[in-house]
């Protein structure tokens, strides 16, 4: 049996895990932190892995390849569980077959998230076992004892990432052991039919499993503690964890690779080794709780530090009881790409006054200025129930919902369904970009196209849409500007529910350039249109304004909007 140096991400090393753990199914939509888990796992020819509609539905698929005995994950981020809460919570009562591993990767900072939220809450509301390494090495090995956990306690396992986690990455060995479990699909209806009948006897059975598992936590291993200097100690879990131990290297320590069930015995007994103990934790304040209900003296955080990630000089001001600083984060401001075809479209909708209610995607940035052609934004599918709503309030309001191609597969199209259905009248763009561009250009029904690259059934939206009750469905190049103008004003007039497909490819796959352009310094007015597209090829220089020919994708949208034909097309030498 060899070994391998190798050195992974967080991501990587849980696929790489899951692969040992004899894994023979796993499913996600893609979302950062979490995405690269399921491409990883799509390399690898034994494992059946897939892109879902959404994460409910990719819960659900790798649920029932575990009752059918073999070995399964779903993977998503923090927000994405949100979806897939509801068979989450009723498979803490059905238990498993083959080992199930329910892997989530958390976003605090918000670098690609619309919350913080911290998904170590669920553990205990769920009452299911919470796994978290603070290290890629620690998630390799993790995700193989939480199979084994899976199995030996009947239950699914929730496995805690974080965007560090997910992302750093580390040197470190690994074998090329396959742990292969295949057991028999059962016909089990008081097991896996969840009535009330069935499903109360099943939640006296989870109490048992719950206190089974809180005894395997005081034993385990994965709770670690490391006596080094007895007048300082930290509890703390994740890669905060690796923070303490950076800011205080000769302290003393107990890890919690299993914070919940909370091993009350094991902290016990570490507090009375160390003379001062602190809880080390990012977001919620989780472990410093389940610390007070069990009457175990500690320093928690001022209430400041339930925002953002930390850092070892972060915990040097939480051990010296500091508030938090404002957090200020240098960075790229966000724009969307040159050439992105979803910039004609928010130009005419900005222009012609529309409200817009948004969605989830590359498109979300339509909301910043210069654009500033989008109104609202919650969560995956909202648009056009917000539509409908504002709507049906504000009957004389030029209301429009915007959603992605990938965003309407996944909780979009029952929107659709549901305006349609009571009457809404209004125009919904569709602005497809024909790939899942936010999360890195993965592929998803639309494309017809597998994780794999394999061809299938490719989705009709414009079928979907007729048969979810639209009255007219419309397929428009926005590059066409003055069509998707004439063609916006129309549909807005009319008493009718309309849908536009805005449809030109995502330039991450489309890498086509059209002619070079060039200002005319002696044409341009600066009268600053062609800023108001807020395209990162032009910029202003002593006065002027010019285009970036490295970043210029040739689209033309600028040299359609001058209005006095300053830009213009560089002849060829």
């Amino acid at each position: 049996m060899g070994r391998e140096k190798v050195f992974l991400s967080g991501n990587e090393a849980v696929a790489r895990g899951a692969m040992a753990a004899g894994v023979c199914f796993a499913s996600a939509y893609p979302g950062t932190p979490s995405t690269e888990i399921l491409e990883t796992l799509g390399t690898f020819p034994e494992i059946e892995a897939q892109w879902a509609v959404n994460e409910k539905v990719a819960y659900e698929a790798a649920f029932g390849a575990c009752i059918a005995g073999r070995r399964a994950l779903a993977a998503c981020k923090q927000v994405g569980l949100n979806v897939a809460m509801d068979p989450l919570m009723t498979t803490a009562y059905s238990g498993v077959n083959a080992g199930f591993v329910a892997i989530v990767a958390d976003d605090p900072g918000m670098f690609s998230s619309q919350n913080e939220q911290d998904t170590r809450r669920v553990a205990p509301y769920a009452k299911i076992p919470l796994i978290e390494p603070s290290s890629p090495a620690q998630a390799y090995y993790y995700v193989q004892e939480a199979f084994k956990i899976s199995e030996q306690f009947d239950i699914p396992v929730l496995l805690r990432l974080t965007t560090r986690v997910s992302h750093t990455k580390e040197s470190f060995e690994i074998d090329f052991r396959r742990s292969c479990v295949d057991k028999k699909l059962d016909k089990n209806p008081r097991k896996y039919v969840m009535i009330p009948a069935h499903a109360r006897p099943r939640h006296v059975d989870l109490e048992k499993r719950i206190l089974a598992l809180k005894d395997f936590s005081e034993q385990s291993d994965l709770n670690l503690a490391q006596i080094n200097d007895r007048s300082i100690g930290f509890i703390s879990s994740g890669v905060s964890a690796l923070y303490a131990k950076e800011a205080y290297p000769q302290a003393s320590f107990l890890t919690l690779g299993m914070p919940f069930p909370f091993p009350v015995k094991k902290v016990k007994e570490f507090r009375r080794k160390v003379r001062k103990l602190y809880v080390i934790e990012e977001l919620d304040p989780f472990l410093e709780e389940m610390l007070k209900q069990e009457g175990i003296d500690a320093c928690g955080r001022k209430s400041s530090w339930r925002c953002g990630e930390l850092s070892p000089s972060a915990v040097k001001e939480i051990v010296s009881r500091k508030e938090r600083s404002p957090q200020s984060r240098k960075s790229r401001r966000p724009l969307l790409c040159p050439g992105c075809p979803h910039r004609p479209a928010f130009y005419v909708l900005k222009k012609l006054g529309l409200y817009v209610t948004g969605d989830i995607g590359c498109y979300t940035l339509g909301a910043l200025q210069p654009l500033a052609a989008l109104h609202t934004q919650t969560c995956m599918g909202s648009s056009i129930p917000f539509f409908e709503g504002i709507s049906k309030m504000r009957k004389g309001e030029k209301v429009a919902a915007v959603i992605g191609d990938s965003t309407f597969i996944h909780t979009g199209i029952s929107g659709l369904v549901s305006a349609a259905y009571n009457g809404t009248k209004g125009l919904i763009i569709i602005m497809d970009n024909s790939i899942t561009a936010m999360t890195g250009g993965q592929q998803n029904p639309a494309t017809g196209l597998t994780l794999q690259g394999k061809s299938f059934k490719k989705l009709s939206l414009e079928k979907i849409c007729v048969a979810a009750g639209a009255d007219s469905v419309d397929v428009v190049n926005p590059y066409d500007i003055e069509k998707m103008e004439d063609l916006v004003k129309l549909r807005m007039q009319q008493d009718a529910l309309s849908v536009i497909i805005s449809r030109y490819p995502c330039k991450m796959i489309d890498r086509s350039k059209g002619p070079l352009l060039y200002i005319d310094p002696e044409k341009c007015k600066k009268c600053r249109q062609c800023l108001a597209l807020d395209c990162p090829a032009i910029y202003e220089e002593d006065f002027c304004f010019k285009i970036n020919e490295l970043l210029c994708t040739g689209c033309g949208l600028c040299k359609n909007v001058c209005k006095f034909e300053a830009i213009r097309e560089r002849r060829k030498q």
